[in-house]
């Protein structure tokens, strides 16, 4: 029998074990026998350790200059690519994602660890001229101390970067709490980062559940910032429990995402388009296609097209390099996703075109796959069209005009990324501006978010901050207005000049 690797938490510089004695198992959901390792099972004791020494961490850490602090991320980017094969592999066995993504997860890493490493020689602030004879302003800005950072399992080691390098560059320290489903890519940016010579405290990562683990750490007054990515029925939480400290609270939530295809769009580039961005990750990403909005005029052979495309579609272990679309994370997981096929069929309108269960028989009952599942006919009335699923299901909506598709799009509690297809320049514009999300796109699914343009969305994805570019540097950031007066005399602004 294989021996399974236990891991450790990481506090103040050291691989330790929780206060509980116990771990956690991460199984890969492709193939439930494999275990990719054990990890700990910790509680707040292992928080409280975790949060002293990046609060310790911090006094030293604000201190080193930036562009000091930025060579110390070029590195991480450098091994990170050097690595970049074996992270991916991990990533796929305990996720379950293809290779194909799974790399592009780290170079997402890597691309967010570079572009971060940059704000070390920027991180503008603003010179002004003031009111007042002989007296300098200018703005700059300061770090919030420890920053609590509780990151999904469907991008596990993207995300973390995008949280943890805009955080560290300017001066924070943090605390990471991994998804209990992918620890192991945590573990592995930590090891890049430990590798060369992050101090000790400055990073620290305690494995565990939301309730043991993320609850305290968001509770306790010395964390200055929460950045949280889930679900918004937990950003609710999040955002209750940073609310009596006022302390900076980041939210990236739910998605319900439509494309729309007008009546003169290119089929076929909208049909792969579409194939992506629902189910491309098998549906598990926040800006996941679920709502297709179909022209009345081309919706029929639209659909003939992309069920035909979607049959073909290659299931199974996302290290086989064939495989397109892999399983749902866990059980759980392809559970609710189930239930979403089954609610969908007891919807009184929608038609079932493709799919509507769980792919069995063989290699496939060892893990959790679904199958790449489409309604037809779907209305505004129905839960498949207002509810985020996260899995290989996707509804085929007809709209009467642009208008009607702009409305339908917009009928949705969530607003985070849309798109278009269509060859009018005008439309396309139109569209940019009508519909209510944060990310928008032309002639592209609804997934391709690039690291130097702001992430995040607007209702009920998010609390109004982003991720990624520059923006995120305000979540983990605060400005300092600083007046310098050299006359020589007491200067009252709005009083002494008027």
């Amino acid at each position: 029998m294989k021996k399974v690797k236990v891991y450790k938490n990481f506090i103040n510089g050291k691989w330790v074990k929780s206060h509980t004695g116990k771990t956690f198992e991460n199984i890969n959901p492709a193939d439930t026998t494999d275990i990719v390792g054990k990890f700990q099972l910790s509680d707040e004791r292992d928080v409280n350790d975790a949060i002293t020494a990046a609060a310790e961490a911090f006094k030293t850490w604000r201190l080193v200059p930036a562009p000091k602090r930025a060579e110390l991320l070029y590195r991480v980017g450098q091994r990170l690519w050097s690595d970049k094969e074996q992270h991916a592999n991990d990533m796929t066995r305990e996720m379950g994602k293809v290779l194909a993504e799974t790399r592009g997860d780290v170079q997402e890493a890597i691309d967010m660890t570079y572009y971060m490493a940059g704000e070390g020689r920027r991180s503008f602030g603003q010179t002004t001229p003031s009111e007042m004879m002989n007296k300098f302003c200018m703005s700059i800005r300061q770090p919030l101390g420890v920053c609590g950072l509780i990151t999904p399992w469907n991008f596990p080691m993207a995300i973390p970067a995008w949280k943890m390098m805009p955080a560290l560059i300017m001066g924070n320290t943090v605390v990471i709490k991994p998804a209990t489903y992918t620890p192991l890519s945590v573990v592995n940016l930590i090891k890049a980062l430990e590798a060369e010579g992050l101090p000790p405290g400055v990073v620290n990562m305690v494995t565990g559940s939301g309730g043991a683990v993320g609850s305290p750490m968001m509770h306790d007054p010395r964390v200055g910032c929460v950045s949280f990515t889930g679900s918004t029925a937990i950003g609710r939480k999040v955002s209750a429990a940073c609310a009596p400290d006022f302390k900076h609270c980041h939210l990236e939530m739910g998605g319900k995402n439509a494309i729309i295809v007008m009546d003169d769009a290119d089929i076929d580039l909208a049909i792969d388009g579409c194939l992506w961005g629902a189910f491309g990750t098998t549906g598990q990403r926040c800006t996941a296609t679920s709502r297709i909005i179909l022209h009345k005029k081309i919706y029929d052979k639209f659909a003939r097209k992309f069920v035909a495309r979607a049959k073909e579609l290659v299931i199974g272990n996302g290290l086989n390099a064939k495989t397109q679309v892999g399983p749902a994370v866990s059980e759980p997981q392809m559970n609710t996703v189930l239930e979403y096929m089954r609610i969908g069929k007891e919807e009184d309108g929608a038609k079932l075109l493709l799919g509507g269960g769980r792919v069995k028989g063989g290699k496939y009952n060892k893990g959790w796959f679904t199958q790449p599942t489409i309604f037809g006919n779907v209305t505004n009335k129905m839960r498949i069209f207002k509810e985020e699923i996260f899995g290989s299901v996707v509804d085929l909506i007809p709209a009467r005009s642009y208008d009607h598709a702009i409305q339908l799009a917009n009928d949705c509690d969530y607003g985070l990324s849309a798109s278009i297809y269509t060859k009018d320049v005008n439309r396309a514009f139109k569209a940019m501006r009508d519909v209510y999300t944060g990310i928008f796109y032309v002639n592209a699914p609804t997934i391709g978010a690039e690291t130097h343009m702001p992430f995040g969305g607007t209702k009920h994805t998010g609390n109004g901050h982003r991720e990624a570019c520059t923006q995120a540097l305000e979540v983990f950031s605060e400005w300092k207005s600083v007046y310098i007066d050299f006359s020589g005399v007491i200067q009252r602004p709005q009083i002494d000049n008027q």
